[in-house]
């Protein structure tokens, strides 16, 4: 440990230095305007792994965005660990509601504040520095392989393609992500599960052509209005979700494991003074922590029509849309659910407007097991970095790839992640604590040590 903090401490004006200049990289993989950046990204990270001490370095071409993939083998009898993270990053709109430009890395407070800053470039990049620091100390003691993609923000459509040509590159006994939360520094935890996930758009369209509202309005349809309607109809008045056979297939948890769930610490008037609310909303019967990670959800992401521009246009629109996603759990999948969605609002449109489901993208929900020998080392590696236990929670995002890993690889995957729920991923004003960068480089290669010596 004591060589671990002293690498660091020699080193750390450097390693956040890197980790300014990889922020700088506008990767945003969801709009085309930045795809030259986005490859810049790929190239910057594949010279970073070889400047780390990875073998085998490639910036892999796929029909999207490149995967950056390198290793480091060090013998065939030892356990192997795949890193995975991702170079690619939310769009930062809306940029009036940043503090700082969303890429140029500023800090405050002890924080960085960044667009990728805790999603994902900090935390993958911890694994970058980890990966140099056990190789500049000679304490590697396992294999690692690093697969680092550039579409994870839009549904990663192109790494299952890539995983199934690549399965024997691949081959490994464990998938190491950090691309999760913690409860807090104090109170560190590791993340045993998360949600699936369901992703559409809708579009409702009435009259050819958009109307003036005082001819028309009171005679056609409005469909902006309706899409409300058909929206609000979608939840009842205990925020349960309406769709016929919406959850059918969801598995309850037993009482012993709700009580668990629900001993992690949590202070309901700090939860709300973060984001500025008077009360909280969600299904009824249910906690914080069971509504985040153990209930499925559906969302409004985004909703428009009509004139939306400055001043005052009396319109009726010729159409509305909305975005919608639905976080799933086990055993829901995202095909059955995108299925049910798509019938529901298709029945409960009225025939003054004609209505449109677009799916977009999706993911299962998985449970990771807390008896493997790769879990326990993390255990081992939180608790002696932090001084205490880790407590397991269950998360409430989604990482679609690590059911795609199980179903493609046969491995299992160890989410041990350094962010806080407080971070403001995909939000303006993302954020990571420089603390949190430090001590995941801290322990990620306690988890490569234990992890070895309990895979014996």
């Amino acid at each position: 440990m004591q060589t671990i903090k002293q690498y660091i401490d020699d080193n750390k004006q450097r390693m956040l230095g890197e980790l300014f200049e990889l922020l700088r990289f506008p990767s945003v993989s969801a709009d085309p305007k930045y795809a030259p950046e986005v490859l810049k990204t790929a190239d910057y990270v594949a010279q970073k792994l070889r400047d780390a001490g990875a073998d085998n370095v490639e910036v892999c071409q796929t029909a999207g965005y490149p995967i950056v993939y390198g290793e480091k083998l060090i013998d065939p009898a030892k356990p192997t660990v795949l890193v995975y993270g991702h170079y690619d990053v939310q769009p930062p709109d809306p940029l009036e509601l940043w503090h700082t430009p969303p890429f140029e890395p500023t800090v405050r407070d002890g924080k960085i504040y960044a667009r990728g800053a805790c999603d994902d470039k900090g935390q993958f990049y911890m694994h970058v520095k980890a990966f140099e620091l056990m190789m500049q100390t000679g304490g590697l003691p396992c294999n690692v392989k690093f697969m680092i993609e550039g579409e994870e923000e839009v549904g990663s459509n192109n790494l299952g393609i890539f995983v199934k040509a690549n399965r024997e590159r691949l081959k490994a006994d464990v998938v190491l992500i950090s691309d999760t939360s913690m409860i807090s520094m104090e109170h560190p935890s590791l993340e045993t599960g998360l949600r699936g996930l369901s992703y559409l758009e809708v579009e409702i369209t009435g009259p050819n052509r958009d109307l003036h509202s005082g001819v028309y309005g009171g005679a056609v349809a409005n469909p902006a209005t309706i899409l409300a309607k058909m929206i609000a109809s979608l939840h009842d008045e205990n925020n349960h979700i309406t769709i016929p056979g919406f959850y059918d297939d969801v598995i309850e948890l037993t009482q012993a494991e709700r009580d668990a769930l629900n001993s992690a610490p949590y202070n309901e008037d700090e939860y709300k003074k973060d984001l500025d609310i008077q009360e909280l909303w969600g299904e009824k019967g249910y906690s914080t922590f069971e509504r985040t990670g153990t209930r499925p959800t559906l969302e409004v992401n985004g909703i428009w029509g009509g004139y939306i521009g400055e001043g005052a246009k009396t319109v009726l629109p010729s159409k509305a849309n909305a975005k919608i996603s639905m976080r799933l759990v086990p055993n829901q999948t995202s095909e059955k659910i995108t299925q049910l969605f798509t019938d529901h609002f298709l029945k409960i449109a009225p025939p003054y407007v004609k209505v449109k489901v677009t799916p977009h993208h999706g993911g299962e929900p998985v449970v990771t097991p807390t008896d493997s020998v790769a879990y326990r080392a993390a255990e081992k590696a939180i608790a002696e970095a932090f001084g205490k236990q880790p407590i397991p929670t269950r998360g409430g995002g989604s990482i679609p790839i690590v059911a795609l890993f199980e179903a493609e690889l046969g491995i299992k995957t160890v989410l041990m992640g350094f962010g806080l729920d407080s971070d403001a991923l995909h939000s303006p004003n993302e954020k990571y604590d420089i603390f949190n960068y430090y001590k995941g480089i801290e322990t990620i290669p306690l988890f490569h040590k234990y992890f070895a010596e309990l895979s014996k």
